[in-house]
């Protein structure tokens, strides 16, 4: 009988990426650093929940990126040129006794035979092996500042290279190591594609079994537990914690509270995605709990998703990543201005920022490894030019403060956000989070099914 691991059942999955890629990628990446070049990476620590309860595992972002190596007390070292091999990595040995405690480890001859090192050696020897191996050469790339116990070590394995006999050269130069990993991770490959696809489809089936539970007399907390139950169920797990925002609560960008009762005549906003293999997606959507959108509500939710539909024909290659977002302030401008909720033209409203008044936010953000992924939006100080395998966020939203007594009451306290990710294709745009229905009439058919 076969007995099949939590990393087989992973290493399995037709949708992981595969060793070729994480092979293109560190090549990739040292040819860009250069033979001078020492490249260090280190995984996530596992992180205390409280007492001695830990948070659940996940990997360091640019550690899977390079590897997809998923257990902690691992370093991965990239050493371009080396004649015994480049890619070297440090991990758990294989331990009975911890075994019995926390399940089965990789250990370094797996190491080796699943995930494409070149050699693996004990994480407990990395101290004496590892100084070493950095000798000579003239620069190490690092995150510096995210890990402080790592950075530690590093400079341990400074001072121990100069004590080697007849003093180690020591590098000369530390550079950070996002500068060319990260610029590397905005551009997605076909295969992180279509894991950013079935992420993105797993988040839409939870949007709609929480539109089916949001009813009225219900509580936030119930919404959220059916968008983790059907993320589960289908093998993600969240990608952030989720907003379930009703009424007036909708108006605070993160609340996190998720205990309001769901109360009749209401919208309930929801943000929520899922992570497939450490890709994410992010979906959000605002409806009416009762199943139909008063006129006020309609006239704010219409404008929202004109906005957002406007700014998505701006997501294409060799338009600028902010074109989305002033084409959304263009639109919900006019918007406000037409139903009485700002003075003056759209122009006045745009150069004096009164609309930040409704609107305070960005309209976007990279999606990927991380829900607000890497990469620079702007380059030499311009906007950065989207280009095909990039992928973003579109989110406008309309958020009227309950106290803001300078509109009439009935548009106080409405909060209503529409979110969608987007890739750049060659010929415009792939919207990955197509399978919630987002205009408002399809909302309420929707809705009138799910209560019948």
């Amino acid at each position: 009988m076969c007995r099949w691991t939590r990393q087989d059942r992973q290493r399995s999955h037709p949708l992981n990426i595969q060793r070729d890629e994480y092979a293109r990628r560190r090549r990739q990446l040292m040819r860009m650093a250069g033979e001078d070049a020492v490249l260090l990476v280190a995984a996530a620590p596992e992180r205390i929940r409280n007492a001695d309860a830990t948070w659940p595992y996940r990997q360091d972002s640019d550690m899977h990126y390079l590897c997809g190596f998923p257990e902690p007390d691992s370093v991965l070292a990239l050493l371009p040129g080396r004649k015994h091999g480049e890619v070297v990595l440090f991990c758990r040995e294989r331990d009975p006794e911890h075994e019995r405690w926390h399940g089965e480890s990789i250990g370094t001859e797996r190491a080796v035979e699943l995930h494409g090192m070149d050699d693996a050696f004990p994480i407990d020897d990395i101290d004496d092996i590892l100084p070493g191996m950095i000798e000579g050469r003239g620069r190490v790339y690092c995150h510096f500042g995210s890990e402080p116990e790592f950075d530690a070590r590093l400079l341990g394995w400074m001072r121990r290279l100069r004590q080697l006999r007849g003093g180690g050269v020591v590098p000369k130069e530390f550079v950070a190591l996002g500068h060319l990993l990260h610029d590397l991770r905005l551009y997605k490959s076909r295969g992180e594609l279509k894991l950013m696809h079935a992420s993105a489809n797993i988040a839409a089936e939870a949007h709609l079994a929480a539109m089916r539970m949001a009813t009225v007399g219900r509580h936030e907390y119930e919404v959220e537990a059916e968008l983790m139950r059907t993320m589960r169920s289908r093998g993600a797990v969240a990608a952030f914690p989720p907003i379930v925002a009703g009424g007036v609560n909708a108006c605070t960008m993160h609340y996190q509270a998720n205990r309001a009762p769901l109360r009749d005549g209401d919208l309930l906003l929801v943000d929520a995605g899922a992570e497939l293999d450490c890709y994410a997606s992010d979906i959000s959507r605002t409806f009416p709990i009762n199943g139909r959108y008063n006129r006020e509500q309609r006239a704010l939710y219409e404008l929202v998703l004109e906005a957002q539909l406007a700014a998505i024909d701006e997501v294409r290659p060799g338009r600028a990543f902010d074109a989305a977002h002033q084409m959304a302030v263009r639109v919900i401008a006019e918007g406000l201005c037409a139903l009485g909720l700002l003075a003056g033209t759209a122009d006045d409203v745009i150069a004096d920022g009164s609309y930040k008044r409704f609107y305070p936010v960005k309209t976007g953000h990279w999606l990927g490894l991380d829900v607000h992924d890497v990469g620079d939006y702007r380059v030499d100080g311009e906007p950065r030019m989207l280009e095909p395998g990039m992928v973003v966020t579109v989110e406008p939203g309309i958020y009227i403060p309950p106290n803001d007594t300078t509109v009439a009451e009935r548009w106080r306290g409405i909060g209503i956000r529409i979110e969608d990710d987007v890739a750049v294709t060659r010929s415009g745009n792939d919207v990955l989070t197509a399978n919630v229905p987002k205009d408002a009439g399809e909302i309420e058919a929707w809705l009138k099914r799910g209560m019948s």
